[in-house]
């Protein structure tokens, strides 16, 4: 009987433990698989780096979660996120009313505008006037493939998508393009490039349009993920209020990159 006994004990145990180990699973921070610096990329090791990851560190260190990062295909980060493959999406990704639909969003930790940049040589305004009859490449599935579905169609002689920005701003520098349309700091940090400073240059930031661009970037989450949610929206305002969010920022950028 004690020999029974100690059996189903130990069993119970093993029980609590594993459940202890699953509920201990790191939180799967889904990254879109292509360079996108200065926010999230690979460096020569495999090891990502850039101004996210230093952000998932801290809002996870805050919060006292343990974090990885998943890397997934920009277009199948929501697919990943609804189907738990992952439990995060941090992706320079946009809270608009349309992705609303879909997915929920923790608290804005950061907010830029979108830009458009061309070659040096040409002179144009950040509008569809400006894009009269010109072939502007955009990255797949962003905001600003839907911004420049809206506002710059008409006047453009086409609009060319591609999977990664890497892949349009390569267009731009080889003439295939005549603009590019992105997030102004991602822009920049080609624009700062050898390839970058050679061609091109950036025309200026167009008009915001919330219902399109939405109200700044936050972390993707499931619908009814509260409690994941309300423990990063408590950590990004933690770090900003204790001034850990300034700290890492400076090195990347000369400004308040948390915007409006």
């Amino acid at each position: 009987m004690k020999s029974i006994l100690k059996t189903v004990a130990l069993a119970a145990l093993v029980g609590v433990a594993s459940v202890g180990a699953a509920s201990a699973a790191p939180i799967k921070m889904g990254v879109a698989a292509e360079p996108y610096p200065p926010f999230t990329s690979p460096d020569a090791s495999g090891k990502w780096v850039g101004w996210e990851v230093d952000l998932m560190n801290a809002v996870c260190a805050e919060a006292k979660l343990e974090c990885e990062i998943t890397p997934i295909a920009w277009d199948g980060l929501i697919p990943a996120l609804t189907s738990k493959k992952i439990d995060t999406i941090l992706s320079s990704m946009s809270i608009t009313d349309e992705r609303l639909k879909t997915i929920d969003f923790s608290d804005k930790y950061y907010n830029t505008p979108a830009s458009l940049a061309g070659p040096k040589e040409a002179s144009f305004t950040a509008d569809a006037a400006g894009l009269k009859d010109k072939i502007l490449g955009v990255q797949v599935s962003t905001i600003h493939a839907e911004y420049a579905q809206k506002h710059f169609k008409d006047a453009v002689s086409e609009i060319k998508e591609y999977q990664t920005l890497d892949e349009a701003n390569n267009d731009l520098a080889a003439g295939r393009l005549d603009a590019v349309f992105a997030d102004a700091i991602t822009l920049d940090a080609f624009l700062n490039s050898e390839q970058g400073k050679a061609c091109c240059d950036k025309k200026g930031d167009v008009a915001d349009d919330p219902a399109v661009l939405g109200a700044g970037i936050g972390f993707g989450l499931r619908k009814g993920d509260d409690e994941l949610k309300g423990k990063l929206n408590a950590a990004i305002k933690a770090i900003r209020d204790n001034g850990t969010y300034e700290k890492f920022s400076k090195n990347y950028f000369d400004f308040d990159v948390y915007g409006k």
